[in-house]
Formats: structure tokens, C-alpha cells, sequence
């Protein structure tokens, strides 16, 4: 559904569409010019600079690397269970639209249309956007006051209507139950990505990982250039470099549903549902979304 070109060795080393260097370039920068003010200060002043060693650095960056991989590792399952629940979201809608089947068209596309509306919706809320515009080209418009969740809104009047086809004997009681559970399914899904939208990781502990981050990059110079000369600042780019980048891309990760290179691709998965539900009996389907290189839609 959504697959990446595989990288060749030229693109590995020169790709910057989805690459995290963009968001870093200007700390490297400043990493660079300090790297080469260490060096320019240790052949003014050699003797100070000789006493900073590079053993306490190898320690805190071992420990500070360690740290990092755990901050890492619990942004990634955010990623990946967010990721999860979007699929969820996309087994429940085509499990909706096998079961409507049975059907007449003109009762089945509302239902259907309203769980586009639900998927567009739950976007929307997941990336602060206008929720209620993002709905209503899928829903009719009423007089009524908006309410306080317009996407679990959709979802209530799909069941609401679930339930008067079910009264009207459309549908059996059996039937109305199968469908209700699908849309039992798509409220779990959107609980359990709100629950991830306003639960972020505690701000403490990032904050205590960019701090020593920026701490031991900026002093990292100092203690290598005594040793390394002008091979300094490229080393403290390469060390910078992986400690600001797996410090950014924590921060992409830890909020997989904005609009960050590495976020979840929603307005592809939107997509997918909306071809889904519309794949019976139509041709004028939408186009899937595909990745843009190295960045996901």
C-alpha cells in the first residue's frame, strides 16, 4: 500500500527529502564553527586545553547513548502502535463494507460515506486541523449545534441509522450486531489514538536528554582537539550528527500524526479507506496516494 523506493549507495549518502539532516542542519553548523574555534584556541593556549581529556566523554557518551535508545525505543512503539491502530481502522471499514453488501445502494451509501467521513475526521483531530470541515463534504449538513467530537458524532449517527434499518427489519438483529461491533472497533481505534495524541512522554525526561545532548556536543570539541587537530570537527559532526539526529527524530516519532517526514502517512491511510468503501460498484475511484521518494503523505 504504501512502499519506498529501496535507497542506492549515492542516495544513502546524499538524500535530504525525509532525511532528519534538514532539521539539524543549523546546530551541526554551529557545531562546526565551535570545532574549529577549539582547535584555533588549543594552538593559542595549549597548556589549559591539555588537561581536558576525552575518557570522562567516552563514559557520558556511552550512558547518554544508552539513554538515548530507551527515549528511542518508547517513541518508536507510540509510532508503531498508532500504526497499528490506523490498520484497525482500515480491517473494520472493509469489514463494514462487506457486511452492508445486502443492501440496497440507496440505504447502503450513507453508511458508507459516513465512515469516510469518520476516517477524514479522526485525521483532522488527530493533527489539530478543522475537524468539522474535514467531515462534511462526506455527511449531510444539519441545523444542529456542532458538537463537542465531531468524528465520534459520524460514528453515532452510522450506528443510529444501523439501528433504524435493524427496527425496520432491513436488517436482522444478528446482522445489526455484527455491524454494531465494527463500529465498536473504529470507537477502541479512535480512543486509543486520541489516548496517544494527549499522553506525550513526560517532558522531564526529554528535556534531560536534549540538555545533556546539547551539553556534551558543545563540549565534545574542547577535549578532541588537543589529540586530533584539525580532524576535530569532522569527528564532532559525526558524533553530533547521531546524537541530534536520533534526538529529533524521537521528537518526530514521539507524535505520529503530524506532518513531520517520518510521521504516519494519514492522508495516504485516509485514502485507502476512502477507495475501499467506494470499490463496489463505482470506477470513479481516487487515486492511491504513493510516497514522495523518501517521505511518506
Amino acid at each position: 500500500m504504501i512502499v519506498r523506493d529501496r535507497p542506492g549507495l549515492g542516495e544513502v549518502l546524499t538524500a535530504m527529502h525525509g532525511s532528519i539532516v534538514p532539521k539539524i542542519a543549523g546546530r551541526l553548523l554551529i557545531l562546526a564553527a565551535i570545532s574549529v574555534g577549539a582547535v584555533l584556541l588549543h594552538r593559542t593556549l595549549p597548556e589549559p586545553m591539555g588537561h581536558l581529556g576525552a575518557m570522562p566523554f567516552t563514559l557520558i557518551g556511552l550512558a547518554l547513548s544508552i539513554f538515548m535508545s530507551f527515549r528511542n525505543n518508547a517513541c518508536y512503539d507510540r509510532w508503531w502502535e498508532a500504526r497499528k491502530l490506523w490498520g484497525r481502522l482500515i480491517i473494520a471499514a472493509r469489514s463494514f463494507a462487506r457486511q452492508t453488501a445486502v443492501l440496497d445502494a440507496e440505504v447502503r451509501e450513507p453508511l458508507l460515506l459516513g465512515l469516510c467521513g469518520f476516517a477524514h475526521g479522526l485525521a483532522a483531530r488527530l493533527r489539530d486541523q478543522d475537524e468539522s470541515a474535514a467531515i462534511r463534504p462526506w455527511i449531510a449538513a444539519d441545523d444542529e449545534p456542532e458538537p463537542p467530537n465531531p468524528t465520534d458524532a459520524v460514528l453515532a449517527e452510522v450506528g443510529a441509522q444501523c439501528a433504524r434499518l435493524a427496527a425496520q427489519k432491513a436488517l436482522s438483529d444478528i446482522h445489526y450486531a455484527v455491524l454494531e461491533s465494527q463500529l465498536s472497533d473504529l470507537s477502541q481505534v479512535q480512543a486509543g489514538c486520541e489516548r496517544i495524541k494527549t499522553t506525550p512522554l513526560p517532558f522531564a525526561y526529554s528535556l534531560l536528554l536534549h540538555r545533556t545532548a546539547l551539553l556534551f556536543c558543545l563540549l565534545l570539541p574542547f577535549a578532541l582537539a588537543p589529540a586530533l587537530g584539525w580532524w576535530t570537527p569532522l569527528l564532532v559532526l559525526i558524533a553530533s550528527y547521531t546524537f541530534f539526529g536520533l534526538d529529533a527524530l524521537g521528537d518526530q516519532l514521539e507524535d505520529p500524526f503530524g506532518t513531520d517526514d517520518n510521521d504516519l502517512p494519514l492522508d495516504a491511510l485516509v485514502r485507502t479507506v476512502e477507495r475501499e468503501l467506494h470499490a463496489i460498484g463505482r470506477s470513479d475511484l481516487p487515486p492511491p496516494l504513493a510516497p514522495l521518494r523518501y517521505r511518506l503523505t
